[in-house]
């Protein structure tokens, strides 16, 4: 099946409230043919009213088999993927010294292996026509890690290296990687984040339980960007001529910046106030 001049474009973790959800709405916007993904237990999360351009499919970033499953319906139905948006992701918090290694693997299968997956079974067919583009989803925090965050921040430092090495190593392919580095972004991650804290009863650091769920909700405060505003930022920069290596948009963005430059000492100040290190027990 032919799709004309638009671009077919894949994006994992699309469940209405999330991000992915509106990165849909955006490349559908411009034209393209979107498939939007998630795992089996979230398919009926998935809203196609919103527009023609979109088709619901069942993919688990955690499972080759169903990742391989999802690229080759794709391939078989319109013969290329033009664009890749890695975007499935879970939160994962709490103090690293504490936190289930299980938890922290889980994460890692998601944020991390998951992402690198997904671009493996997609690669082949992309360099075959020597042309795409595959958007990788890190986050400010990937740069800057912070306090009770370690599993999330470490997960997305991988993403960033990742990416960073495979924009080099895809080049002579014709495909470009464009890593996304998001500030504070509203959605549902803060909320299934905090949801996922629950089950956690902490030893060593009970006496900062709040401060950890603070943590959890940092992102989703009253000045977070708008998901759909982001999104199109996003969408409109990766189906530009030239699309860039580094796309860093979203409230803090700044603050994370100056951050990333500023020596550890004035880092870790900062930090150990915002969440609550700062006294000694």
């Amino acid at each position: 099946m032919s799709t004309g001049d638009s671009k077919v474009v894949l994006v994992t973790g699309c469940a209405k409230g999330g991000i992915g959800y509106e990165y849909c709405k955006a490349f559908a916007e411009q034209n393209c043919r979107v498939f939007a993904t998630d795992i089996s237990q979230r398919m009926h999360d998935i809203d196609l009213n919103s527009s023609d351009n979109m088709e619901a499919l069942e993919l688990d970033v955690s499972s080759d088999e169903s990742v391989a499953l999802a690229v080759k319906k794709v391939m078989s139905k319109y013969g290329r993927i033009d664009v890749l948006v890695n975007n499935a992701g879970i939160g994962s918090t709490g103090p690293l010294a504490e936190l289930p290694l299980e938890t922290i693997r889980r994460a890692w299968e998601i944020n991390t292996l998951g992402q690198l997956r997904v671009v493996q079974q997609v690669v082949p067919y992309m360099a075959s026509r020597r042309s795409g583009s595959i958007v990788n989803i890190g986050s400010v925090v990937g740069k800057v890690p912070t306090p009770w965050a370690g599993s999330y921040c470490a997960s997305k430092a991988a993403v960033h290296a990742m990416s960073n090495t495979l924009r080099v190593e895809l080049k002579p392919f014709g495909i470009d990687v464009v890593l996304v580095v998001p500030g504070a972004v509203r959605s549902n991650f803060g909320s299934a984040t905090v949801e996922r804290l629950g089950g956690h009863d902490w030893k060593l650091y009970k006496d900062f339980k709040e401060a950890i769920a603070e943590r959890a909700r940092a992102s989703q405060g009253s000045k977070a960007t708008d998901a759909s505003v982001f999104a199109r930022h996003v969408a409109n920069k990766v189906l530009g001529p030239k699309p860039p290596k580094l796309i860093s948009f979203g409230h803090m963005t700044g603050l994370f910046a100056v951050l990333s430059c500023s020596p550890l000492w004035v880092r870790d100040l900062f930090f150990s106030t915002r969440f609550k290190l700062n006294k000694k027990l």
